[in-house]
């Protein structure tokens, strides 16, 4: 077998920036305006109350002591329709009115709803507002520069003060009630409470009046945060079960914390999502590699590893910043253990060599692999990266692995504070976070399935297809986990492949629910992210996940098995009660992540080998964003299982293949990895990368040599392109993504015999978040030329938001591949005259 190292990918430089070009802006029909009279009678009545009750109490007393009113220093809940920006420069008009928060419904819908939250801070912000209204009502003409506020009255959907239904979501409720279902009134719970950012002169009171009322419900304050960067305050309280019943019953009970106007959320303490790995009951014999580099550029943050183990100890640079060590018994360091073992070795069922610099593993985890009770697990992941950042031993890191949910935040459109915050410190610093997409490891019913014995009767696609039709009946309650929903990290999911011996039998009570197709794992979270954008960005192995029987009262319900040897991948695990059984095996998202973290660190070693210190010394944020983009390069839709959802969750017609594909992207991102076209090229395939900076309004072109070997064959070959950046990002705005850059298709395709690939997301699915990724194929022959060249052209789009950004770091990845045909990569290398440090 050739080594990878014999074919790295070719670097080719960006040619000089210039000005983007300009086109002509589409039409989209907007949304319906509702005129005076119509809004008048869903409306007139609170805007009438606003303006009787300042006219007789200027002070706003009377408006603050009705919690269903619009009152100063309380935040307002506004709908409307259509596009956002006249909205926001409306909200600039009005004199200390503040956009909190904003969400965004789904695009594809024709008529947008945008969300959003207004803190009205003092009683002249109010007054403005009503007497815009009744202007506008009136039909006369609003002063200059308050125009915009006639197109929001006119698109107002909903007008409302945020209260206990916002703050306590169904799904908080749901778990709030679940752990307090057995306890008595005197046991003790934790909670979260996210407060309404405020500017730290106007913060102070509010928090202090929250803690009155933690107090006054005999409860305290563990700990408090707050984080500027990211627009986060928040303190972690425990009250007694009495008081939180009185939370849950809000509606009967005025004085508790749900009704308090300083809180944006009340939640559970944060939960993190940990598959436990199952043990293994041989005997395995350690590896004996080479001394690795001291040098770390990958960090893990995860549960406390057993750091003796015989398979990773050379491998680790334990950081125990939080004396979590002290805290765990060597029985309890699973998870930890498991996701060190497969980054440094991969799956043990496969024979790979481990990385060649020791990683750093960074505990944040307690007993029984949880997040500690007693801190904000946002602040303490915080000074985790903090120290990362500031160590000077620390200098080189480059890839944060983050095998890690909140379990108790699915992402349900607004970004939550740790996504925020692994943006900000992923463009500040220059970091890839590698983040799992999360699991649902909870029973589901199978639907139609009255029990075990109906199921089993099924042929085996109609079985596969009413697992999957169940999943999607529920995929609203199996998105994504914080902080997956990121636009900057790398948001990975489990796909269903594993090493592992075969199971052979159907398995008493458990059934492999897509034995013929590669799909993501049942228990996989499912996209999209934010603003639509393609999430999970890509699936790597997550062991193939089984379905076990769990009772048929009145369906059949199923839940995700345990990992065993037929199932999971091999992985180091603390030693069980015989002595030697040191290994285990992990399943999950948690374990397709830390792969993909084992995948870039092995990117980089190749780039590094070939290129020396002309990539070492490239700036982190250029390497960061080029490790991403070329995870992504490697990813294609598995033809059996994008085939599968297509057929099952439709929509069918050949006018529905938009739709179509947002319900395979939803599952599958972009695609399973194939990890050794990630990190190599071949004699028959050629891949090139080029990394950047680009400024406000410019382009900047790229150009590849276009092989002279393709030319006249008809035959299959393809043309892919991953296009990556790191966007700067700005908290509680809409846009909340800085910098948008686009992917101009080159003309040059048409000739070169191919055209767009159906199975990948659509051009418009794939310019949501900060990574583009296109695929070209065809049979046609290609018109090639000795000395051809192909240019793409990246371009920055006007910024959406008024960031200082300044350049933001991109990186163009593309691949010219036409199977069969030997010796392209040999004449691109030497047209393109690199002296690449290899070896044959």
């Amino acid at each position: 077998m050739v080594e990878a190292r014999a074919f790295p990918p070719l670097r080719v430089e960006p040619g000089e920036p210039r000005g983007r070009e300009l086109g002509q802006p589409r039409r989209i029909p907007g949304p319906s305006r509702r005129g005076p009279a119509e809004q008048e009678a869903s409306f007139g009545p609170k805007f009438a109350r606003l303006t009787e009750v300042l006219g007789r109490d200027p002070s706003g007393v009377e408006l603050r002591a009705d919690p269903s009113s619009l009152a100063p220093e309380r935040l307002l809940v506004m709908k409307v329709g259509g596009a956002i920006e006249r909205f926001v420069d409306a909200v600039r008009k009005v004199p200390g009115l503040e956009l909190v928060d904003a969400e965004e419904l789904d695009r594809d819908k024709l008529d947008m709803s945008p969300v959003v939250y207004l803190l009205f801070p003092d009683v002249r912000a109010l007054k403005q507002l009503a007497s815009l209204w009744e202007r506008w009502r009136k039909g006369q003409v609003l002063d200059r520069g308050f125009a915009p506020w006639k197109e929001v009255f006119a698109l107002l959907r909903d007008l409302r003060p945020w209260g206990p239904q916002d703050r306590l979501t169904a799904r908080d409720r749901m778990a709030i009630e679940q752990m307090i279902a057995e306890s008595h009134a005197d046991h003790l719970v934790r909670l979260e409470l996210e407060l309404v950012f405020r500017p730290k002169s106007d913060a102070s009171d509010a928090k202090a009046s929250i803690k009155t009322l933690v107090q006054n419900a005999e409860g305290r304050v563990l700990d408090e945060a707050r984080l500027d960067a990211i627009a986060y305050e928040a303190l972690l309280i425990e009250l007694p079960v009495r008081s939180v019943k009185e939370i849950l019953d809000h509606e009967h009970v005025r004085s508790t914390l749900a009704w308090a106007d300083a809180i944006m959320h009340i939640r559970p303490q944060a939960e993190v999502d940990v598959v436990a790995p199952g043990p293994d009951v041989e005997e395995g014999a350690p590896h004996e590699p080479p001394e690795p580099r001291p040098e770390p550029i990958l960090a893990l943050l995860d549960g406390v590893p057993v750091a003796k183990h015989p398979r990773i100890a050379r491998h680790l640079i334990v950081e125990d910043l939080f004396d979590l060590e002290s805290r765990v018994p060597v029985a309890e360091r699973k998870h930890g253990t498991a996701m060190a073992s497969l980054i440094v070795w991969g799956d043990l069922n496969r024979t790979e060599s481990a990385l060649p610099r020791k990683i750093v593993h960074i505990p944040v985890l307690g007993p029984n692999d949880r997040a500690p009770d007693d801190q904000l697990f946002v602040d303490l992941f915080y000074r985790a990266i903090k120290h990362v950042v500031s160590s000077t031993e620390l200098k080189d890191m480059l890839i944060l692995n983050i095998s890690l949910g909140n379990i108790n935040d699915i992402f349900q459109g607004l970004l939550s504070p740790w996504a925020r915050l692994v943006d900000a410190l992923a463009y500040e610093h220059g970091l890839l976070f590698v983040i799992s997409a999360g699991n649902h490891s909870e029973k589901f019913p199978l639907c139609k399935c009255a029990n075990s014995q109906d199921f089993e009767s099924k042929p085996l696609p109609e079985k596969c297809k009413l697992v999957l039709r169940s999943i999607d009946c529920r995929k609203a309650e199996r998105r994504l986990l914080s902080p997956a929903e990121s636009i900057n990290g790398l948001t990975v999911g489990a796909a269903n492949v594993s090493e592992g011996p075969p199971m052979h039998g159907a398995g008493r009570n458990s059934f492999d629910p897509y034995p013929d197709y590669e799909m993501a794992n049942p228990s996989s979270a499912l996209g999209p992210g934010f603003a639509n954008a393609v999430k999970p960005d890509v699936l790597l192995p997550g062991g193939r996940e089984r379905l076990r029987y769990q009772g048929s009262n009145p369906v059949l319900e199923v839940k995700p098995t345990p990992a065993s040897k037929f199932t999971g991948l091999k992985v180091a695990a603390p030693e069980a009660a015989m002595p030697g059984q040191d290994l285990g095996y992990a399943v999950g998202t948690s374990a397709a992540a830390a792969l993909a973290s084992r995948t870039a660190h092995r990117i980089h070693d190749v780039l590094e080998e070939a290129y020396g210190h002309g990539f070492v010394e490239l700036p982190k944020r250029q390497r960061a964003v080029l490790l991403k983009a070329f995870l992504v390069h490697a990813a294609s839709w598995p033809p059996s299982g994008a085939r599968l959802i297509g057929e099952t969750i439709g929509p069918t017609g050949n006018s529905q293949h938009v739709r179509r594909k947002d319900n395979i992207r939803r599952y599958l991102g972009y695609g399973s990895v194939d990890t050794e076209r990630a990190i190599r090229c071949a004699t028959d395939r050629a891949t090139f990368w080029a990394v950047g900076d680009i400024a406000r309004e410019q382009a900047v072109p790229v150009s590849v040599p276009v092989p002279a070997l393709i030319g006249g064959k008809a035959q299959a070959h393809e043309v892919r392109v991953t296009l990556a950046w790191l966007a700067p990002v700005k908290p509680r705005t809409l846009r909340y993504r800085g910098v948008r850059l686009k992917l101009q298709e080159p003309e040059r395709l048409r000739t070169l015999g191919v055209k767009s690939e159906h199975s990948q997301p659509g051009q418009n699915q794939a310019a949501r978040g900060t990574v583009i990724h296109r695929r070209w194929s065809g049979h046609r022959a290609a018109t090639v030329t000795s000395d051809d060249q192909m240019e793409l052209l990246i371009q920055r789009e006007p910024d959406p938001l008024d960031i200082e950004s300044g350049s933001v770091p991109f990186a163009l990845v593309l691949t010219i591949e036409m199977p069969g045909v030997q010796g392209i990569y040999e004449e691109v290398r030497n047209r393109l005259g690199l002296a690449l440090q290899v070896r044959a």
